[in-house]
């Protein structure tokens, strides 16, 4: 061990998370409908499985652009070679005129201002780089992706804290914690650089509303500081209030040759609205020109590859096709919201009121057996281990509150999310029967907080299920 660097022998890479165990846990027994029917189903992993027959589509009608040709003659050559780190000038120009679609063309983007990195944790990671130094600091409303305690502090250094958001108001920002969180900083000693924020929230599935946007772009204002709009999820927005960039709040007359706005920076990928995780598709798109420079310097660690961009370039090239899958997918998203909001519900356990992302925040704080984080890793383990559900606990996500889990439902078929829900309703239907009361009762009766597990016993099996639509 002492060979080693400091870096590679610490423990600050958030591995240990529950959120990263219960993934381990669901490769060790995943589900499969023929080869393992009692397995783990994949509920944390928020991945886009919506509209593979759309891209499937698309390449099986334009055979030259998966095949690396242009107009019938090979390309490959050309592709091949080196490329610098610029990108494809065709691939920056689509992804730019894609990007402003997804947000109805309310804005525009200039391709120039674009730097491609290799998915939205590369392109978060550079960004930190660029405008933080190490044991500075960067202020998170909670609950958020727990992921970033790896990609924004690991290798960064590169400290989070965290602006405390509770259910009281639908954990939306306020201005009193976003002080009490710079105060919290400088009580701390850590200068604070900025502030990121997911828009729409993972885990929360909700966008921010234009006066939580204003808040944000006021408050870095006041305090000289950068802002961070992580858009990865701006696709999925299903139901109203529609999406708002920070692009849009930066088109206000008090900002378009302000200062602040070479201080607001976006974070985009195709991982989510596009479905392609796999490409590792990411991009900052800023004002300023040094972060720019900066951060394309930067991205020769994590390059797209030269195939991938001209792929994507081809379909994104595609206007039909873009207005038609844009449209789609979220029709998509919305049915299989409603799936898993209308199973929950059947099951007696509510959800906070969503209209995004591939997730959903639900409220099992009625199933806790006290009002702790305890409680809610014993429940968790439980859902993972004896309901086979992975699952990500609300603590994992830095959520002030213990017993909120977040549920993804994108990722997996129609029957297999049935099953799911199967599973949680038979679970909390032996827990109610345990306690001699039905779900509803339960849920609205605290005093019922104290459950009893021993007599639960899975009975549900892949050839015995009931299909709820």
């Amino acid at each position: 061990m002492k060979l080693l660097s400091r870096k590679a022998s610490c423990n600050s890479h958030g591995q240990d998370s529950s959120y990263f165990a219960g993934w381990q846990e669901y490769e060790k027994n995943p589900y499969d409908e023929v080869k393992n029917p009692q397995g783990i189903i994949q509920m944390g992993l928020a991945e886009n499985q919506l509209s593979f027959d759309l891209l499937e589509s698309w390449l099986a009608q334009n055979p030259d652009a998966a095949g690396f040709k242009r107009n019938g003659e090979s390309i490959f050559r050309e592709l091949a070679l080196f490329q610098d780190y610029h990108g494809l000038p065709a691939f920056k120009n689509a992804l730019v005129e894609f990007m402003a679609e997804i947000r109805g063309n309310k804005v525009s983007f200039d391709s120039n201002n674009l730097v491609l990195t290799a998915g939205a944790t590369s392109a978060n990671e550079t960004l930190m780089f660029c405008l933080a130094n190490p044991g500075e600091a960067f202020l998170l409303p909670t609950p958020y992706y727990p992921g970033f305690d790896r990609d924004l502090k690991w290798r960064t250094e590169v400290e989070i804290v965290p602006i405390q958001c509770s259910s009281s108001n639908g954990f939306r920002i306020t201005e009193s914690a976003l002080e009490e969180a710079y105060q919290q900083a400088q009580n701390r000693n850590l200068k604070v650089k900025g502030v990121l924020v997911t828009n729409p929230s993972n885990p929360l599935g909700i966008s921010l509303s234009r006066h939580e946007l204003n808040l944000l772009v006021s408050f870095i204002a006041a305090k000289g500081i950068h802002l961070i709009s992580d858009e990865i999820y701006s696709g999925t927005v299903f139901n109203s209030p529609g999406f708002v960039s920070i692009m849009e709040v930066l088109m206000n007359k008090n900002y378009v040759n302000s200062p602040v706005r070479n201080r607001v920076h976006i974070v985009y990928s195709l991982s989510k609205d596009l479905g392609l995780p796999g490409f590792r598709v990411g991009a900052i798109y800023s004002n300023d020109k040094m972060v720019v420079e900066s951060a394309t310097k930067m991205s020769s660690f994590g390059l797209i590859s030269s195939q991938t961009q001209y792929l994507l370039s081809e379909m994104l090239s595609d206007k039909k096709f873009t207005k038609n899958y844009v449209s789609e997918n979220r029709k998509r998203v919305k049915q299989r919201h409603a799936m898993l909001i209308r199973g929950l519900k059947n099951a007696g356990i509510p959800c906070l009121e969503s209209n995004a992302g591939l997730f959903c925040w639900v409220d099992m704080r009625h199933l806790l057996s006290s009002k702790t984080f305890e409680a809610e890793m014993e429940l968790w383990k439980k859902i993972v281990y004896q309901v086979g559900l992975n699952i990500s606990p609300g603590s994992s996500c830095h959520c002030i509150e213990p017993g909120w889990f977040r549920m993804c439902f994108a990722n997996m078929s129609e029957q297999t999310l049935n099953l799911a829900i199967q599973r949680i309703k038979s679970f909390v239907n032996s827990i109610s029967e345990s306690n001699n009361i039905s779900p509803n009762q339960q849920y609205s009766n605290k005093s019922s907080r104290r459950k009893s597990f021993s007599k639960w016993v899975f009975r549900l099996s892949f050839h015995d299920r009931e299909t709820e639509r």
